[in-house]
């Protein structure tokens, strides 16, 4: 575990996960490494749909689907700033490739690009982020307090929000109502 390296991979919040920033969360690792970790909660949708979040900024979203997707809550840290995940990684401005697979963007560039219908083609939009400190990933895992598992973007970007933790769980092919909060004793 000492080496283990969480970029690209979901966290589940354990059922006994009592942080109300992380309870009933999926998490996606975009980068982890000696400097700690980071990510994006990916299934908690806030009450600010895309359309009115381009408006704040000066832009108009011409896109209908896109106009009432909603913005997400994407963790505890920089809650004012916008971080988005998206497919293809493409190039812009300011983007984390995570493993070539997906792109986390925070630069304004791919927000006009989505205005224009000339961003990606699946994206999703958060408000902050999660991050951990250097061991601290490492320290609540092997406390039990996330499983995690090889992420699969098609649960990102083709499920709903309500669908995408019961979808992170088959991966590992555990069915959430099978794990209680509460240890069994015989």
């Amino acid at each position: 575990m000492e080496s283990a390296n969480f970029t690209d991979h979901f966290l589940i919040a354990m059922p006994s996960m009592l942080d109300p920033n992380f309870a009933g969360t999926l998490t996606y690792v975009c980068d982890h490494g000696e400097q700690g970790a980071m990510g994006v909660v990916v299934n908690r949708p806030i009450e600010l749909d895309m359309e009115t979040l381009f408006s704040q900024i000066g832009l108009e979203l011409t896109d209908e689907a896109l106009k009432r997707s909603s913005v997400y809550y994407g963790g505890p840290v920089q809650t004012e700033r916008g971080f988005v995940l998206h497919r293809p990684v493409g190039e812009w401005g300011s983007t984390l490739s995570v493993k070539d697979r997906v792109g986390l963007t925070t630069s304004k560039d791919i927000l006009e690009a989505a205005a224009r219908q000339e961003g990606p083609k699946e994206i999703l939009v958060t408000l902050g982020y999660a991050g951990w400190g250097p061991g601290q990933l490492e320290d609540e895992i092997k406390q039990n307090a996330w499983l995690t598992v090889e992420a699969d973007p098609e649960v990102i970007f083709n499920r709903p929000p309500e669908e995408r933790l019961a979808a992170a769980m088959r991966l590992l092919g555990i069915d959430l109502s099978m794990l209680s909060e509460e240890a069994g004793h015989a």
